[in-house]
């Protein structure tokens, strides 16, 4: 997917979880941070992941991945910074599919499909599961100037409340509704 940039948030503190959830090893026996990881670059050449910079050991698991790394030293002001971190690593990109590191179940073809909308021309578009929008959201660049301006913990939830014409892609894929906040939530894998 030339010219579209994948972004793995994963500079938050898990703090619902109780321990450090991108780290937590999925059924798979892979750490949930390293699924995410893997669906995004199966999908995209160009991926990057956010992280806090004191967190070295995920560092560590990405970077031995082949991931770019771009530690936010704002981590603590939220998702919005973060992906304003992200974007401003990736000047050059054409667009943005930003994807969060505790959802380590959805398809790469889903999220193709996501970089694919941008590619022919759409501003904004998500997957919706069950007329339900999902993970991960497309931005193409004409968003650079407001991701950039984002701060606070609900990432760009208010660009894409203000443009409901925003483009859903219908899937089958139920985990673009599945993130993992508490450990229970691990009983929920599609």
């Amino acid at each position: 997917m030339s010219g579209i940039q994948g972004i793995l948030l994963a500079a938050g503190t898990g703090q619902r979880f109780g321990r450090h959830k991108l780290l937590h090893p999925l059924p798979s026996g892979e750490s949930m941070g390293v699924a995410s990881a893997r669906s995004l670059m199966a999908a995209l050449p160009n991926c990057l992941a956010v992280i806090h910079p004191q967190d070295r050991q995920l560092a560590e698991l990405f970077a031995g991945l082949g991931l770019s790394v771009v530690e936010n030293s704002e981590a603590e002001q939220g998702m919005g910074r973060s992906l304003a971190a992200a974007v401003g690593a990736s000047a050059d990109a054409a667009g943005w599919v930003v994807a969060l590191a505790d959802m380590p179940w959805i398809a790469a073809e889903t999220i193709r499909s996501v970089a694919r909308a941008l590619q022919q021309g759409a501003s904004m578009a998500a997957p919706a599961y069950r007329q339900r929008r999902g993970h991960p959201v497309g931005f193409a660049r004409q968003w650079r100037a407001p991701l950039l301006a984002l701060r606070g913990d609900v990432g760009a939830r208010h660009l894409l409340a203000a443009h409901p014409d925003e483009l859903l892609l219908p899937t089958d894929d139920p985990a673009v509704l599945l993130d993992i906040d508490r450990e229970a939530d691990l009983m929920r894998a599609p």
